[in-house]
């Protein structure tokens, strides 16, 4: 008898084990185009936030997170496939990844997940990232005004099958330009408080307000998305990851290899304890790691020869607190405009820039240029440049955007939006050789054809005060 009670007290344990071992699902929103710093939990000084503030008190916030490429979809092929653009061959917008490609409902289906996705693809061949698609939100950021959204198709897809753990992707397409969306007289032009890297102009005023306003009208879609899984009685069981994607569409954000194009919000909320509540941390990852983390919080094999990235999971339960040692970036500026490659990498305090064809002018088509119909992209740009003549600083922001040196080097932890290169610095020559030489690691690691580019005279010239568009730096 004795030993009878004794087995079933061994299966009973064992089955809570087994209970309790099962994979958590995950919901991961992302933000389209929002510049990290921007939101309030990052020291964004103008958007209003509740939902992602309250979500950061009930998660971990990532400080230093990152993706490699500011553009749409090669950083959505990055955080889905868990490689770099130049090895899953997304190297810049309105591509495709290798037909080799495989990406999360391939790895996390064989781990047993449905996974889904609702909103924005912006991803190919669709055989890399067969993901199912799943209903309520709008799939295209080329509208005006946003589609009406809702929110029974994702929460069907969380609750059909309580058996099966899923992982559902939300892609939303704010504040994704055009800024149509939300209500931009909750933030009047006269009030706002620009970024030091953006002209001080009307027009840029009102452009920059109707953006906040779509950032707030995201955070509403965030709420929506959070109460849906609330009312399946799964959030408990479920990992949710927020991020914001890259920069927005403004100068020295989106297309470009500065910190306010790469950077990205990252928060974390795993209930009871899995995720601690309310903290932060310095761990450095990137776009490529979110895969494999998946990987291995569902307890799956992670095949660190399939990936780029690895596994943050300590991080995440809070045994550890550093993960990587840099992040990379790169930028092809095609097809937005002429070709202007661009490498970089970050420890994250400091940021190594290289413009591979620093002789060119940077020209971003989308950003700066006109259809000929009389209807501007982005109006602002043109009171930049009408104000450029009588305004030195305007001047300068339009020439630090389209005339670059063939190294720039910022201490980012002390200059966020990076407006002082410090190339030149002497005293912190070694600490910018260290990061050189890691990106030409990391080119020659990927079979970045950057390499072959004819720039290492260029930066030689610089580093001799020679260079046309360079600094005056030190040898």
């Amino acid at each position: 008898m004795k030993t009878l009670l004794l087995l079933h007290a061994f299966l009973v344990l064992s089955l809570i084990a087994h209970v309790s071992a099962a994979p958590p699902n995950v919901l991961i929103i992302m933000a389209d185009d929002c510049t990290y710093n921007d939101l309030p939990v990052y020291g964004g000084l103008n958007a209003k936030t509740p939902n992602i503030d309250r979500l950061a008190r009930e998660g971990l916030t990532f400080n230093k997170a990152y993706l490699a490429e500011a553009m749409c979809q090669p950083c959505r092929a990055e955080l889905y496939s868990g490689q770099y653009p130049m090895r899953n061959g997304c190297a810049w917008n309105h591509s495709a990844s290798l037909p080799s490609a495989t990406s999360m409902p391939q790895h996390l289906g064989e781990a047993g997940y449905r996974v889904g996705l609702a909103g924005k693809v912006h991803v190919k061949p669709e055989e890399s990232f067969p993901f199912e698609k799943v209903g309520g939100f709008d799939p295209s950021c080329v509208r005006n005004p946003t589609q009406a959204h809702e929110v029974s198709g994702i929460a069907d897809f969380m609750s059909r099958d309580t058996g099966e753990a899923f992982c559902l992707v939300v892609a939303l397409v704010d504040p994704h330009v055009p800024w149509v969306m939300g209500d931009a007289s909750k933030y009047p032009p006269k009030k706002i408080k620009l970024p030091p890297n953006l002209a001080d102009t009307p027009r840029t005023r009102e452009d920059f307000g109707k953006y906040l306003a779509e950032i707030t009208y995201m955070d509403g879609q965030v709420g929506e998305i959070l109460a849906a899984l609330d009312a399946t009685g799964l959030a408990d069981d479920t990992l949710v990851l927020f991020t914001s994607e890259q920069g927005s569409q403004f100068p020295g954000c989106k297309w470009t290899n500065w910190d306010t194009g790469l950077h990205t919000a990252l928060i974390a909320r795993w209930p009871d304890g899995k995720v601690p509540a309310g903290k932060r941390t310095d761990a450095l990852v990137q776009y490529a790691d979110v895969l494999p983390t998946l990987l291995d919080v569902a307890g799956a094999d992670v095949p660190a020869e399939k990936f780029d990235g690895s596994s943050f999971l300590p991080v995440l339960t809070g045994k550890k607190s550093k993960h990587r040692q840099f992040a990379y970036g790169i930028h092809n500026n095609i097809p937005e405009g002429p070709p202007y490659p661009i490498r970089t990498v970050t420890d994250g305090e400091y940021r190594y820039i290289r413009n591979l064809l620093p002789h060119e002018i940077y020209i971003e088509k989308h950003l700066m240029g006109s259809r000929g119909n009389g209807a501007l992209n982005n109006p602002y740009w043109s009171t930049w440049v009408f104000e450029a003549g009588n305004n030195p600083s305007t001047y300068n922001l339009i020439k630090r955007y389209t005339r670059r040196p063939a190294e720039e080097f910022y201490h980012t932890a002390g200059d966020a939006y990076e407006m002082t290169n410090l190339a030149g610095e002497g005293s912190l020559r070694k600490i910018r050789n260290r990061l050189s030489a890691e990106l030409d690691r990391w080119m020659r690691a990927q079979g970045d054809p950057g390499v072959a580019q004819d720039t290492f005279e260029a930066i030689q010239a610089a580093r001799k005060g020679e260079h046309l568009y360079g600094p005056q730096v030190a040898p």
